[in-house]
C-alpha cells in the first residue's frame, strides 16, 4: 500500500485522440496538426495536464504491436516523445501492455475496445461517449490499475481482472513511495 497522497494518472496515447485521466479529470487531446507539429502539440498538452495535476506516477499504455503498419512509426514517435518529456520532467512512468489493460477491465486480455468500454460502464456506471470516449476510458482504466495495485481504488475488481496487475513492473512506484 502507498500513501493516499500518491497520485496516479493514466495516458492512452493516440495521434488523433490522446486520452488522460487523473483525480476525476478525464479528457481527450485532439490536435489537427500533422507531423512533428502534431507531436509537439500533443506533448505540450500532456505536459500542461501533468503540471496541473502533478501526478506522482503516470501509467502509459504500451505499444500495440498489431497496429496498422502505416501508423506504427508515427505512433512509436509519439510514444517516444511523450516518454522522453515525462522523463525530462522527472515524472515516473509505468508501461502497461494493452492486453493487461483489457484484462483488468474485462477479465480477458484480448477484449475489443467496445467490450472494454461496455465492461467498465457496467461495473462503474460511468458513461463514455463522444469523440475520444474509448481513449478516455482506457486512460481511466490505467489510472485505476495504479490505484488498485496500491490499495487506493474505490472499486472492487474480480480476481481474474486483478491478475493483469501481476504482469506490470511496479518497482519504480515502490522506489518513489520509499522516497516520500
Amino acid at each position: 500500500m502507498v500513501d493516499e497522497a500518491v497520485k496516479f494518472m493514466g495516458l492512452d496515447l493516440s495521434l488523433t485522440s490522446t486520452g488522460y485521466s487523473c483525480d476525476g479529470d478525464k479528457g481527450a487531446i485532439a490536435v489537427k496538426k500533422k507531423g512533428v507539429e502534431r507531436l509537439a502539440a500533443i506533448r505540450d498538452e500532456v505536459m500542461l495536464i501533468c503540471r496541473e495535476h502533478r501526478p506522482d506516477v503516470v501509467l502509459v499504455e504500451g505499444y500495440a504491436y498489431s497496429s496498422r503498419a502505416g501508423q506504427a512509426h508515427s505512433i512509436g514517435e509519439l510514444g517516444g516523445v511523450i516518454r522522453l518529456a515525462l522523463y525530462e520532467n522527472n515524472y515516473i512512468f509505468i508501461e502497461v501492455p494493452p492486453a493487461c489493460r483489457a484484462k483488468f477491465a474485462t477479465g480477458r486480455g484480448n477484449a475489443s475496445k467496445s467490450e472494454v468500454v461496455s465492461a467498465i460502464s457496467a461495473r462503474t456506471g460511468l458513461v463514455w461517449e463522444g469523440k475520444g470516449a474509448d481513449d478516455m476510458c482506457d486512460a481511466w482504466i490505467l489510472e485505476q490499475m495504479g490505484r488498485t495495485r496500491f490499495g487506493l481504488s474505490e472499486d472492487e475488481w474480480p480476481k481474474v481482472n486483478l491478475e493483469a496487475l501481476e504482469k506490470i513492473d511496479w518497482s519504480h512506484v515502490v522506489r518513489k513511495h520509499n522516497e516520500l
